[in-house]
């Protein structure tokens, strides 16, 4: 409960990140798969892009939504990113995030490695997505992690 607390704060203060930019960020933590996707023989991939749309990421004006997903019983991170965004950032980009905030959980730095982690994501989305001087960001998505 504490780090949902925490974790919640973080991205609260994220939010005002947001205001930089028209993207929308959300973070997806689950203990484990659920028992149909073992079941199914699927990956926390899939599993990430089901959530993707299940907390409907893609869902925003300019399809600039990313899901940063966490599965804790299998230490896995997926970023999936809407089209809008991955029209500029490859897939490589994206590695080098998640190989980042790896690094940071195996050293038991979990709210720097996800804090580093949102902090590159709106970087990508403030250099590709920027408002225009005066427009507000209309916070399409909640900025509150979701936790199963």
């Amino acid at each position: 409960k504490d780090l949902e607390v925490r974790l919640g704060l973080t991205l609260c203060r994220r939010g005002r990140g947001e205001q930089r930019h028209s993207g929308e960020i959300r973070v997806c933590i689950e203990p484990s798969l659920p028992t149909s996707y073992v079941l199914k023989c699927l990956l926390a991939r899939d599993r990430a892009i089901m959530m993707f749309g299940k907390l409907r990421v893609w869902d925003t004006e300019h399809n600039n939504g990313v899901l940063i997903y966490l599965l804790l019983a299998e230490h896995r991170i997926e970023i999936v990113a809407d089209r809008g965004l991955n029209r500029f950032v490859d897939a490589a980009q994206w590695q080098a995030i998640m190989a980042a905030m790896r690094g940071a959980f195996r050293s038991g730095q979990f709210e720097a490695g996800l804090n580093d982690a949102i902090a590159a994501v709106d970087a990508l989305l403030a250099q590709h997505f920027a408002l225009a001087p005066g427009a507000v960001n209309a916070n399409e998505l909640p900025d509150a992690p979701h936790f199963r």
